[in-house]
């Protein structure tokens, strides 16, 4: 009888506002592909299709489950206070705090475990860590909890939230055993969460490669055929991902290298911020934004790329890189990455050296031998970080856990 998994998340493709969303499709679809059954828990319900015949969805707002629905304006990187903030004066009856709607996404979680068959439960990240302790004290059942990030990540370590911290310690304290997306983000756990490591497996995330496939972004392909360079910014525009370096790192580029534009694919808090400090450096004419883009049309922008620069305060893994190789662009990334543990064939560079990332802008846009090995090696490392690979390592520790003496 195939292991029957009850997983929590807190959103998933095309309804996804980041990597999260992008990690639960990757590695769901790939565990389905293994034969392992999956109940994916959203809290709305959306209209999101399954991507295997043993796959199916349940979602904690509809007319069976009698609990209070969660409301459907939530988004997994938002922090507390910028929710409240968002939703001062909505008319929807569920516009509490953010805390609130997780609690109560946790209570719904209660309902639905008592209602399923399940052998095992994975959550993914703090939003849905109450939710899998919830479910693992109604039924019994052991749980994974699938730490993607931690607030030491998403506020760069400066005023911690300390609800957020609180609920992802007890979230691993509870699990039978996590998963870490890397050995940074597993070192995290250890030292600030004091996790013990002997309980804790590193799985790298992946990307299912589908090189080339995005045409070319029309806005940006006159530019390239007067010969101008375009060095890409993926991503949500907030501290973690150090925007505000990519802005000072683009005015010294721009000072040796005049025909080039940098392009920003993404949104954020600190999306207005970097439009200004584009503008106060002199690069107003010189910074394309283009808003959050997804599917095709990200994979467009990477391919026309000549450099995709990921300057992370702190990044957990980062899938955008791996997203940029797909369509043969090279990446440089920050050194402060989980994703730099697994790929050789980048630049790197620390993300507060803004003459270091500047510097070797230039010289991957000015060396065409070095471009055309970072791309073509990259391409090539890539075809091994699977979320097939990432599957079969997350099955591993399921068998683990359901093999001991407790649960055999």
């Amino acid at each position: 009888m195939p292991t029957r998994v009850l997983m929590f998340g807190w959103e998933f493709p095309p309804h996804n506002s980041g990597g999260l969303g992008t990690a639960c499709l990757g590695l769901s679809r790939s565990l389905a592909r293994e034969g392992i059954d999956i109940t994916f828990v959203l809290p709305r319900e959306v209209s999101a299709e399954a991507p295997a015949d043993n796959f199916r969805f349940v979602f904690a707002d509809v007319p069976n489950i009698r609990v209070k629905c969660v409301h459907v304006g939530l988004y997994p990187y938002i922090t507390s206070e910028s929710y409240e903030a968002r939703q001062k004066g909505a008319a929807s009856p569920y516009a509490g705090s953010l805390m609130e709607e997780v609690r109560r996404y946790a209570e719904l979680a209660r309902v639905i475990a008592r209602e399923e068959n399940f052998d095992i439960i994975h959550a993914h990240d703090w939003l849905s860590f109450p939710a899998g302790v919830a479910a693992k004290e109604v039924s019994g059942k052991p749980l994974v909890a699938h730490l993607h990030a931690t607030e030491f990540d998403r506020t760069g370590g400066n005023g911690i939230n300390t609800a957020v911290y609180a609920m992802e310690k007890a979230g691993m304290e509870a699990a039978n055993r996590v998963i870490a997306v890397s050995g940074r983000t597993k070192r995290m756990a250890e030292e600030h969460y004091g996790i013990s490591g002997d309980k804790i497996d590193v799985v790298h995330n992946g990307i299912d490669p589908n090189p080339a496939q995005g045409s070319v972004y029309g806005g940006l392909k006159k530019l390239k055929e007067d010969g101008a360079n375009i060095v890409l910014f993926a991503g949500r525009i907030t501290l973690q991902k150090g925007p505000d370096y990519f802005v000072k790192a683009a005015r010294r580029v721009f000072d040796v290298e005049p025909n080039v534009y940098f392009v920003v694919a993404g949104s954020g808090d600190m999306e207005r911020q970097m439009m200004q400090e584009a503008a106060y450096m002199g690069l107003g004419s010189r910074f394309i934004f283009a808003g959050f883009l997804r599917g095709t049309e990200l994979d467009a922008v990477y391919k026309i790329a000549d450099l995709y620069v990921m300057p992370s305060v702190s990044e957990p893994f980062g899938i955008t890189p791996l997203e940029s190789l797909a369509q043969g662009t090279p990446v440089l990334i920050s050194k402060q990455s989980g994703v730099s543990e697994v790929l050789r064939h980048s630049l790197r560079a620390d993300f507060w050296d803004i003459d270091d990332i500047a510097d070797k802008i230039v010289s991957a846009l000015r060396h065409p031998p070095l471009h055309s090995t970072l791309a073509e090696n990259g391409m090539r490392e890539i075809r091994d970080l699977t979320w097939e690979n990432a599957a079969q390592k997350v099955a591993a520790t399921y068998r683990t856990i359901l093999s001991a003496p407790a649960f055999v």
